[in-house]
């Protein structure tokens, strides 16, 4: 176990490679996996996928982050290390794509992960969601017509980047785990997100792309 307690946060697009390395990493860490949707928000969050609201979607996925927060922090205050896919990273971004038109501000206290954001060419991303198993929601379909968007309100945030692309899964953990945590953030300011008050304006509902990063 490390001195300190790591709270690392795994994201970007679907087929980058979050699911498959977030367990992965976890264990490399020694760390436990939080789900940022606890249990007891799954039956609504069906309900609410299968509606077209952006913003109660939205605001349903906020409020689970904030009630996993508080689990991330009781495990970091007892020194145990924690690895999440996705933090509240993924659920702005995301909508915001979508064109929420919720002004958010995030607390300072939220605990503060190091974020890892996953890219991968388009086509072998492509490729890896048609190799999937489960089948894609109607939001999943909608955020593949604004990957445009969701790169460019990712960038708001400190990340890491890193290329999944023609890689195993062992190889990219080994990216994460060398990388210098330290060191200069892709497309992004240097505080850590819940360091200041994060204001989502309104975003306009223009058709987007569908090129990815």
């Amino acid at each position: 176990m490390p001195d300190h307690p790591r709270f690392e946060s795994l994201e970007g697009l679907r087929g980058t490679g979050k699911s498959t390395l977030a367990p992965m990493l976890a264990a490399a860490r020694q760390a436990v996996l939080v789900a940022t949707v606890p249990s007891l928000y799954q039956p609504l969050r069906h309900v609410v996928d299968e509606r077209t609201n952006v913003e109660a979607r939205m605001c349903l996925y906020l409020s689970a982050l904030f009630v996993a927060a508080e689990e991330i922090q009781h495990h970091l205050d007892a020194g145990v290390s924690v690895t999440v896919e996705s933090y509240f990273a993924r659920c702005l971004a995301n909508h915001r794509a979508l064109g929420a038109r919720l002004g958010v501000t995030l607390p300072r206290r939220l605990p503060t992960p190091v974020t890892y954001y996953l890219v991968c060419d388009n086509d072998e991303r492509q490729r890896r969601l048609a190799g999937r198993d489960k089948p894609a929601s109607r939001w999943d379909a909608l955020i593949e017509t604004a990957t445009d968007r969701v790169t460019d309100a990712y960038a708001s945030f400190p990340i890491h980047r890193v290329d999944t692309t023609g890689r195993s899964p062992e190889e990219v953990l080994r990216v994460i785990t060398e990388t210098d945590t330290q060191g200069a953030h892709f497309r992004a300011d240097t505080e850590p997100v819940g360091a200041h008050p994060h204001l989502l304006p309104p975003v306009s509902r223009r058709a987007a792309g569908t090129r990815c990063p």
